[in-house]
């Protein structure tokens, strides 16, 4: 039975961190939807109002940074933009892996190194994600099956 269990730990955990490097790159929109929705809530526009808000508020974070992403041509807004959805990510790594780690591990100065790692992984792996989120740029998609490419001349 206790090797069952082990398998369901394992299993279990390997789902959440799965989910967390998944989802990383969304963190900041997550944050500010909740955020702004819970603003929204507390100024009286009741739950529908505020979940509404929030999520249009989410929706619009996500489309604009993908937009900035994909169109700012200079590295450095690049990076920047990068780092903004980066930083979301590694406080929501640290906060999966502390809790992970608080269940695992009674001494609580490998219960903060451990998160400490898990945020720098998961804010590095969002980082890198951040480049696939964005549509590609024109011209860099690959040709089509049995269409030769011209120079354009």
């Amino acid at each position: 039975m206790i090797f069952i269990n082990i398998l369901l730990v394992v299993g279990v955990i390997s789902f959440l961190c799965w989910l967390v490097f998944t989802l990383a790159v969304h963190a900041l929109p997550l944050f500010t939807g909740v955020t702004v929705g819970i603003w929204a809530h507390d100024s009286g526009a009741g739950v529908v109002g505020g979940l509404a808000i929030g999520a249009l508020a989410a929706g619009a974070i996500a489309i604009v940074g993908q937009l900035v992403f994909a169109f700012a041509r200079p590295l450095w807004v690049r990076l920047i933009v990068a780092a903004l959805f980066a930083g979301p990510a590694a406080v929501a790594g640290y906060a999966a892996t502390h809790g992970i780690a608080k269940h695992l591990m009674p001494s609580e100065a490998w219960q903060m190194t451990f998160s400490i790692v898990g945020a720098i992984v998961v804010g590095i792996t969002a980082l890198f994600r951040m480049p696939g989120t964005a549509p590609p740029e024109p011209g860099t998609a690959p040709p089509e099956p049995g269409v030769a490419r011209t120079s354009g001349a």
